[in-house]
């Protein structure tokens, strides 16, 4: 049986993203209606980049997480990341574990708090969420992923039970 869990948006997430979305359509906006027609290259990129950043950004945004008895889902619009549950150590809730971390490579605020970051408290980690406030940390055997169920408590409860239920197999 499945379990279906939200990615709600954190207030932060929400600001973040009106600002950023008014940005980029500002900044696409002016591209074509106030550059140059002689300078058709800078109108298209102008008009081009910030749209390219908008429709990544909604890519890969986190839509919800589906845990099953063997693999945890991280829903995406138009995909599934999955991570084998037989492969997990250990589960906690961290509501500080994204605080102090350093982007390496990914999304930090645009629809979704997502990619690779570091800190000194967990190393390098996959995030995949959009509420940092509500962090559950997940430390498989070769990789630390963070996520950001609406429902920590039942989700960590459920991760725990799985765990419980194939140590005594």
């Amino acid at each position: 049986m499945a379990l279906e869990f939200r990615a709600p948006w954190s207030r932060s997430l929400q600001t973040a993203s009106r600002i950023a979305v008014l940005i980029l359509l500002g900044t696409a906006a002016a591209g074509i209606l106030l550059m140059p027609a002689r300078m058709l290259l800078l109108r298209v990129l102008m008009a081009a980049l910030p749209a390219g950043v908008l429709v990544s950004a909604l890519l890969f945004m986190v839509s919800g997480y589906t845990l099953t008895a063997t693999a945890l889902e991280v829903r995406r619009p138009l995909w599934t990341t999955t991570f084998a549950l037989s492969d997990l150590v250990s589960v906690a809730g961290d509501a500080e574990a994204l605080q102090g971390s350093l982007r390496l490579f990914g999304n930090g605020g645009l629809f979704s708090f997502s990619g690779i970051f570091w800190n000194r408290r967990l190393g390098l980690f996959h995030a995949y969420g959009t509420d940092p406030g509500r962090a559950v940390v997940l430390k498989f055997r070769k990789r630390t992923i963070v996520i950001t169920p609406d429902d920590t408590q039942r989700f960590i409860v459920r991760v725990r039970t799985h765990l419980a239920t194939v140590a005594t197999q």
